[in-house]
């Protein structure tokens, strides 16, 4: 039986991923793969179906930027950096901040850092307000498999039973430019 999660059964998604499972969802380029970023059990779930080693670090991805606080320490930018990075946001640009000592390493890795973003897609967001806090956000892809653009391409790469919200990507063609929230240095081009 297909667990497709249909397009607005946001309460089934979040039901999933308060069982610490791992759902796929469109982002505003390619369809991501999330769960829990508090649950170790989770997050362990999402890199053994990546086979994403855990010092690689991982993005959180949030309706606002509230739900990225009790993750990251801001208390070190500038007004002028806060005024570049709320200027990017909501939108497909993904900033690395300093991260909370209380962050857990399943999050940041062997880095005192965290990649965030506060999304633009309207599902994610709805999503995430649902749930209460950021999901832990990566291409939905399997290792040297190309990332997935359609509900299709999950389905395919991750089998019929994997738990998906149904909606569309927001038509961007690369993934999230990714920046340093202190000095604007440019990891990846958007």
């Amino acid at each position: 039986m297909n667990k497709t999660l249909q397009a607005g059964s946001v309460a089934h998604a979040v039901a999933v991923l308060k069982k610490e499972e791992v759902i796929a969802y469109p982002t505003e380029a390619v369809f991501g793969v999330g769960c829990d970023p508090d649950s170790e059990l989770a997050v362990s779930r999402l890199l053994a179906l990546k086979k994403r080693p855990v010092e690689k670090g991982l993005i959180l991805i949030a309706a606002n930027y509230e739900q990225l606080k009790p993750y990251i320490d801001d208390s070190m930018l500038t007004p002028a950096q806060r005024e570049t990075i709320f200027s990017a946001w909501p939108g497909p640009v993904t900033f690395v901040f300093p991260a909370k000592p209380s962050t857990p390493r399943w999050l940041t890795g062997r880095f005192d850092s965290l990649a965030v973003r506060v999304t633009d897609h309207p599902l994610v967001v709805e999503l995430c307000l649902a749930f209460g806090k950021p999901l832990v956000s990566t291409s939905a892809n399997l290792t040297g498999l190309p990332p997935c653009r359609t509900t299709e391409d999950v389905l395919a790469q991750f089998g019929e039973d994997f738990p998906v919200a149904a909606g569309e990507t927001g038509g961007r063609q690369n993934p999230s430019e990714i920046r340093d929230a202190l000095t604007g240095e440019r990891f990846r081009q958007g």
